[in-house]
């Protein structure tokens, strides 16, 4: 099977209620010709096809990507960044003081390969100690399959199984064997989610497809083509990028996220200090 390159959905999808959703379409569609020329025009990757060997390397030609080490943060962009306490999708603090935002297909190698070789270490070094948050978005471009197992992770995360459920779609080799309803509640099995009549459901409702939709319509909003595609604190990255990459961006966005906080508190302490101008006491 060879890929398909992404398309924009032919009708607007349905997209939950609520002020904060609101605010976070606004973000995007207000941002979408900065963000479009950052990832589309600035960076420039080869996305994995579905087809490809999942024994993929920094030496593969098809793991041609660059991210240009100046590229800026946008602000803007920052505020997709939900930091929602009840999200199944995201890993670490809501209130961490750097959100990595993942666009990504389950059957994408290069987006395994990060799974794999990368997003553990990250982990281990900065979500744990409150420095990050990971939020993942459902990004399927690669058809029924993508689609099917973008709503099945969030059917896991219902129960609090997404990360268990992501890890087994993305062990070695398991793309090749497809992503159909019998696989997916393999996986869910695998993933340790106890409902699996629930789980099924799930799949199946109007819920899981809308949640799908609009993670896609987010990615689409950013000018994203291919996966995987990052967000750091507003600053894109795309492609399955050395860990140093990541490590560079996250350590920047730490020290920016500090120096707000303080500028924040030094301005509130002058509003709090009395005046010393005026009448007398």
């Amino acid at each position: 099977m060879s890929a398909s390159p992404a398309k924009k959905p032919a009708a607007k999808s349905p997209t939950r209620s609520g002020s904060s959703r609101s605010r976070r379409k606004g973000a995007v569609f207000a941002a979408g010709t900065v963000a479009a020329a950052v990832l589309l025009g600035t960076l420039s990757y080869t996305a994995t096809r579905p087809d490809s060997s999942p024994e993929v390397t920094a030496e593969d030609p098809a793991a041609d990507v660059s991210v240009d080490p100046s590229a800026g943060v946008h602000p803007e962009l920052e505020k997709l960044a939900r930091r929602d306490e009840g999200d199944g999708l995201a890993l670490g603090r809501a209130d961490a003081p750097v959100v990595l935002i993942e666009y990504a297909d389950f059957k994408c190698g290069f987006c395994g390969k990060f799974a794999r070789d990368t997003e553990p270490a990250l982990v281990e070094k900065y979500v744990k100690d409150g420095t990050l948050r990971i939020e993942w978005r459902n990004f399927p471009i690669y058809g029924e399959e993508s689609e099917n197992a973008g709503r099945a992770s969030w059917a896991a995360g219902q129960q609090g199984r997404f990360w268990q459920f992501h890890r087994a779609a993305y062990a070695k080799g398991a793309k090749e064997k497809g992503f159909a309803k019998d696989r997916l509640v393999a996986l869910a099995r695998e993933a340790g989610v106890r409902d699996i009549a629930r789980f099924t459901r799930d799949l199946e409702g109007a819920a899981s497809q809308r949640a799908v939709a609009e993670d896609s319509e987010e990615a689409h909003g950013l000018g994203a083509a291919a996966t995987p595609s990052f967000l750091i604190n507003g600053r894109p990255v795309a492609g399955a990028q050395p860990a140093e990459v990541f490590t560079a961006a996250i350590e920047d966005a730490k020290q920016r996220a500090a120096a707000k906080k303080t500028k924040k508190q030094e301005k509130q302490a002058d509003g709090a200090t009395p005046s010393t101008t005026g009448g007398a006491p």
